[in-house]
């Protein structure tokens, strides 16, 4: 029931609200909510003001309204949560600490879990620069994110290094994500320690790439080690390699690229590893420069008649895709130069997977529209998706229940 004096609000700002969470009540519906919570052993044994659900919304609200306080967040969120329910629940304000052990009872887990339940690949069969030589192209980077100056996160996330000795005046977390370069979407991730190598981290999300997949790398991701157990899992990859890597050559290819084989050159055992066979193709960007950059890819697809050299080398240009992934998530759904509120690091890790939740709600929307109006997902704006999402007034266009 809904409670004494509420009046069902008609102002266009309210419906804007509502419409913003009927966008996250889509893409992460309550029940897939409920599943995780419990599947987590974050069930609430009694009733609470703050449910385990609305916290998990109040998580990809933070990543929505993230320049809000914890007051502005849940307001923004509730209207929308009492119409999704059909007015059969309404949330009385609370205060900012009972939001705060609201968040530290629900965890990090639940919304990591939320995210790896829904995240799914959004590219249709025609949607451009998604696929080459009928792969889904993916693309792996990493980057990093300032963090709340807080003694917990220093000890835990590191803090980098800057000139003459000293560390940088914020803790960081870095992140290392896959993401599907014709939509933008955010397929997984690792958070770690900025301590903590992209490289080491890598190497849990490369054991979850699967079949179909072209994953595309740049050259700070390569080691031997890195590539076998990638390449293990079935998917293809096209990696840019540093131009001193001297493969062990075995022929030349019509097309001028050329088969070979690559060796661990460090580790224990590194003498009794068999060796892998690996297609190179070389090649240089004409810019205009008088030293234009030469390239160097090794890939897993040996026969050129799937994929010739020219087209590799075309298809590796789509790698930059997730740094403009990254930019969406760091200067305009985050703002340029702000720092994670939270304070400690479960809930740092609860807040940057909100984000990623909020950013895959953005890019579904995005998708969505641009296949509706026959366009390149890369031709939608993100800001004018996530200004939509936040203050839209076209009444029912996203429906809060699942269709």
């Amino acid at each position: 029931m809904a409670r004494t004096g509420w009046v069902k609000p008609v102002s266009d700002r309210r419906l804007s609200d509502l419409v913003s969470v009927g966008l996250l009540t889509r893409v992460f519906p309550a029940d897939v909510i409920d599943d995780v919570v419990e599947a987590a052993g974050r069930t609430e044994k009694r009733n609470r003001a703050l449910p385990a659900r609305v916290m998990a919304y109040f998580s990809i609200g933070m990543g929505l309204y993230a320049e809000g306080s914890y007051e502005d967040v849940f307001a923004q969120l509730t209207d929308g949560l009492s119409w999704s329910s059909g007015w059969s629940e309404s949330y009385v304000p609370p205060s900012k600490s009972a939001i705060f052990q609201a968040r530290r009872r629900l965890g990090f887990e639940p919304v990591r879990d939320l995210f790896a339940q829904v995240a799914r690949p959004l590219a249709g069969p025609n949607t451009p620069g998604s696929w080459a030589a009928g792969r889904r192209l993916m693309s792996i980077d990493g980057t990093v994110l300032d963090l709340a100056d807080s003694a917990v996160n220093a000890e835990f996330f590191g803090r980098p290094p800057v000139s003459r000795g000293e560390q940088s005046a914020f803790p960081q977390a870095r992140l290392v994500a896959l993401a599907e370069c014709g939509t933008h979407a955010v397929l997984d991730a690792v958070i770690g320690p900025c301590t903590t190598s992209e490289i080491e981290l890598s190497r849990e999300l490369a054991g979850r790439f699967k079949p179909g997949m072209l994953v595309l790398a740049d050259r700070g991701f390569y080691g031997f080690r890195l590539w076998a157990q990638a390449a293990a899992t079935g998917a293809d990859l096209l990696w840019r390699v540093k131009t001193n890597l001297r493969p062990r050559y075995q022929e030349t290819l019509p097309d001028g690229s050329w088969l070979a084989q690559i060796i661990p050159t460090s580790g224990t055992g590194r003498q009794q590893t068999p060796p892998l066979t690996v297609r190179v193709v070389d090649y240089t960007i004409d810019d205009g420069r008088d030293s234009p950059d030469a390239y160097r890819l090794l890939t897993t697809i040996l026969d050129p008649d799937e994929a010739s050299a020219e087209e590799l080398a075309t298809v590796y240009s789509e790698r930059w895709e997730i740094e403009s992934v990254f930019d969406e998530l760091k200067t305009h759904q985050r703002g340029p130069r702000m720092v994670m509120r939270s304070k400690s690091p479960d809930l740092v890790k609860q807040e940057i997977w909100g984000h990623l939740c909020c950013h895959y709600a953005i890019r579904t929307l995005m998708v969505d529209a641009a296949q509706h109006a026959h366009r390149d997902p890369d031709r939608v704006s993100f800001v004018a998706a996530l200004r939509i999402a936040r203050r839209s007034v076209a009444q029912g266009a996203f429906p809060p229940s699942a269709p």
